[in-house]
């Protein structure tokens, strides 16, 4: 079916600085793809940047970042919404959908320092900050002799947070660093075999309301079906395993000589005990790899650190 071409397109996003970067990279291709069309943005605050001095695995979790985005959308007041795809929880609202996945960044997470030039060079009980269970399980598990710290609020906080000398480094998403030039401060990026990112990480994925088909048609030009391809079995993953922030869970999948390969793991609170694992198999088939990969760490116990994990 052919869709006219659009007269106007609201774009919701996030207020942080981050977010509105990326909100501003899809508006700006947009606008080359549809040079008639007015794109704009919708910014708005989520409560999850409202209460930046919580963990999130206290209060609902990375929904949080989502959720009045999405009411945009139900609501009329947006034609999409741009998001990080590391905090669009696994299910979405019935009526919406990821419909465009762009081409994936650096998916890695990122060593900060001013002081030290990696994980292996911090001394004994040197203080590392970080926002997620995830990066601070790893962290236990592979340098257990550091001291991990919770370390909430927007890139600059943190930064700011370790300027003044309350940490002696910080685990950051390496793609936030080079998207608002901090590509400087990243001392080490630490590869998937001693910290595997989250599922999605480093793609930015575009929602709206499944029934748009005009919509879907605008954004055609800017998904990339190769970074979808992976993004689909790591969320599959995290999804069998009941994926959420209250869950130390990393998932990366690559395409390498037209082999889809998902890496996944899962581990306990403390980082004493990890489950890992890999699934390969044709790129078409990521989201049964991804079950697959599920079902063989439950196998082997994952079971019991998901308990674990989500215990009150």
């Amino acid at each position: 079916m052919t869709y006219p071409a659009p007269a106007r397109i609201v774009i919701a996003t996030r207020e942080s600085r981050l977010a509105l970067w990326q909100a501003r990279h899809v508006r700006d291709r947009l606008r080359a793809i549809h040079p008639r069309a007015s794109v704009e943005l919708l910014g708005i605050t989520p409560r999850g940047d409202r209460v930046p001095d919580q963990p999130l695995s206290e209060i609902g979790g990375k929904g949080l970042f989502v959720k009045e985005l999405e009411t945009a959308l139900l609501d009329g007041r947006a034609d999409l919404a741009v998001h990080s795809l590391k905090d669009v929880p696994m299910d979405l609202p019935e009526g919406l959908a990821l419909t465009a996945i762009l081409t994936r960044e650096n998916p890695f997470d990122a060593f900060v320092s001013n002081r030290f030039a990696g994980p292996d060079a911090l001394p004994p009980g040197a203080v590392v900050g970080t926002s997620s269970l995830r990066r601070e399980a790893m962290l236990r598990a592979a340098w257990p002799h550091l001291a991990v710290r919770p370390l909430r609020g927007n890139l600059d906080t943190r930064l700011r947070r370790l300027d003044e000398g309350g940490f002696d480094a910080v685990i950051l998403a390496a793609v936030g660093l080079i998207r608002l030039g901090f590509q400087d401060r990243i001392r080490a990026v630490l590869p998937p075999e001693r910290l595997l990112p989250a599922p999605g990480q480093g793609a930015l994925g575009i929602e709206m309301l499944a029934s748009r088909g005009d919509a879907a048609a605008w954004l055609a030009p800017l998904h990339d079906e190769a970074t979808a391809l992976c993004v689909r079995a790591e969320r599959a993953f995290s999804r069998a395993l009941g994926g959420s922030c209250r869950i130390p869970l990393g998932g990366h999948a690559r395409i390498v000589g037209g082999e889809l390969r998902l890496r996944g793991c899962v581990a306990s609170v403390d980082g004493r005990r990890v489950l890992a694992g890999d699934a390969r198999g044709t790129p078409g088939d990521g989201e049964a790899l991804g079950a697959r990969l599920a079902d063989d760490l439950r196998s082997r116990g994952a079971g019991a650190l998901l308990d674990e994990a989500v215990r009150p």
